[in-house]
């Protein structure tokens, strides 16, 4: 009996301790729980900020192969959870055969779906230091855009034990709608035989809105693999991390369990 891995892709703004508190809940209900940081990410959240300039080339192709590395280094082929860029990832692999199942958790547009247009909109590398190539949330931006359904008091703590800055380089890959997608972007929706997954929104989320993750999951629909949606209402782009995180975790537990993807595999 093997237990079954879980691997944890976190997206931009976040570190990979944003995973905390899932990786703590996964791994009393017997799963394997892992947590890796992108290329370059230092341990902690205080190093990331002071030096930054590690990640500050990443683009999407960097940060999919790396992952998918990481993915297939097991013996068991991993349960992938991503949030944000993570969700875009999470759904390149799965489609690629990579892994056993997959959690996409607000997950950055994929193909050719585009965001909307929002005054507050931040997925563009306009705003970020030329010199540095990242771009830096203040905790008001934070506040207004990311945890937006969070009290001040609880946006600004997650801002100070999460929040890093993010490479411009990623964000342009991302795609504004003005701009050319990476092509790491692409998933391919048709994959019949891929493992099952699951598509995560929050209904107030602004960063990346709950009419994006159903166009996400309007594109599955010729595949008979399964292909789930659950929206959340009241919940914002921090929905991994504020105070209602249990309720997405272990909604995604249940999810795991009723496809037959258990702690303990066989």
């Amino acid at each position: 009996m093997n237990h079954t891995p879980v691997v944890f892709i976190h997206g931009t703004w976040l570190h990979a301790l944003s995973w905390e508190s899932w990786a703590e809940r996964f791994a009393s209900r017997g799963f394997l729980a892992f947590t890796p940081g992108w290329p370059g990410e230092a341990a902690a959240v205080g190093e990331v900020r002071k030096s930054a300039g590690a990640i500050a080339g990443i683009g999407l192709d960097v940060l999919t192969d790396h992952y998918a590395g990481i993915v297939r280094s097991f013996d068991t082929a991993p349960v992938i959870i991503g949030h944000s860029v993570g969700g875009l990832i999470a759904q390149h692999l799965i489609a690629a055969d990579i892994g056993r199942a997959a959690v996409a958790i607000a997950p950055a547009p994929i193909n050719d779906i585009t965001l909307p247009d929002a005054p507050a909109r931040l997925w563009t590398p306009e705003q970020s230091d030329a010199a540095e190539g990242l771009v830096s949330l203040s905790p008001k931006q934070f506040r207004e855009v990311f945890a937006n359904t969070a009290t001040e008091e609880d946006s600004d703590r997650l801002f100070e034990r999460y929040v890093v800055p993010a490479p411009s380089r990623l964000l342009a890959d991302l795609g504004p709608a003005s701009a050319a997608r990476s092509g790491r972007a692409v998933v391919d929706v048709g994959n019949a035989g891929r493992g099952p997954l699951l598509l995560i929104s929050g209904q107030e989320d602004l960063m990346v809105p709950d009419s994006v993750t159903r166009a996400a999951y309007k594109q599955y629909g010729d595949s008979t693999a399964v292909t789930d949606l659950k929206q959340f209402a009241d919940r914002a782009h921090s929905l991994v991390i504020d105070s209602g995180w249990r309720f997405v975790a272990d909604y995604v537990l249940g999810w795991l369990d009723e496809h037959g993807l258990r702690p303990d595999h066989g």
